[in-house]
């Protein structure tokens, strides 16, 4: 029997709240931009698995309870799988016709005031510069009527990343910037407000490097320092 959403959330918030309200140094921006009720957006950048754990907490300071739009070969892990649907979810099956199934069911959360998570890029960046937007979070706004809420993370890519080796440790700083919505237009041009939301968060990424409270100790590895002006060279989508 699996467990369910109101047994996960307790569940996940009992094992990782102690870490994220203590064990890392939280620096947050512009928190106001999220609204505490209502159907919201978040478009966030991806640098590290831990994203969707420190956005929640993120989201959570303001009372929300986020839904996720993630990979559907999540779900089809035989640990993690049944909690991301106890906790209700939403898989995106890329590249195939039921890749509209998840905008749908987004779009119906959204009706019922939930808040809804997305990460824009649809991966982890390895360079961890903000890559090409794929036009699924601007459909969506779209689609809904509701404004993306674009937020840049830091941090959290130091302890565990795409194609490193897990460091975790306490006392790693993490900032997040929260910007302003960003309105898309029943007939704008998808690629056009692709453009738009991706340009709101590669600049929370770039004040979010800004502001970062932590650099590079002399003789340390300084791979996961970046200066905040190659934020906004993101690439162009096609």
């Amino acid at each position: 029997m699996l467990p369910t959403v109101d047994a996960v959330y307790p569940a996940a918030k009992a094992v990782f709240w102690p870490w994220l309200r203590f064990g890392l140094r939280w620096t947050i921006e512009g928190e106001s931009n999220m609204p505490t009720h209502g159907p919201t957006i978040l478009a966030s950048n991806h640098v590290s698995y831990l994203d969707p754990l420190t956005l929640a907490w993120v989201a959570g300071r303001r009372a929300r309870r986020v839904r996720f739009l993630a990979k559907a070969e999540l779900f089809k892990n035989p640990a993690l799988g049944p909690l991301l649907r106890a906790a209700h979810q939403i898989p995106v099956r890329r590249g195939t016709i039921e890749s509209a199934g998840a905008l749908s069911a987004a779009v119906v959360a959204l009706e019922k005031g939930e808040c809804i998570a997305v990460f824009p890029e649809g991966t982890i960046s390895e360079d961890l510069e903000p890559m090409r937007g794929k036009s699924g979070t601007a459909r969506l706004a779209q689609e809904s009527g509701v404004a993306v809420v674009p937020v840049g993370l830091w941090g959290t890519h130091r302890m565990l990343t795409k194609g490193r080796r897990p460091h975790l440790s306490w006392g790693v700083a993490q900032v997040a910037v929260v910007g302003e919505p960003v309105h898309v237009a029943e007939g704008e041009r998808v690629r056009d407000a692709t453009l738009r939301i991706m340009d709101a968060i590669t600049g929370c990424v770039a004040r979010a490097r800004a502001i970062y409270p932590q650099r590079p100790a002399a003789g340390d590895d300084s791979w996961w320092w970046r200066d905040p002006e190659t934020a906004t060279a993101h690439r162009r989508p096609a």
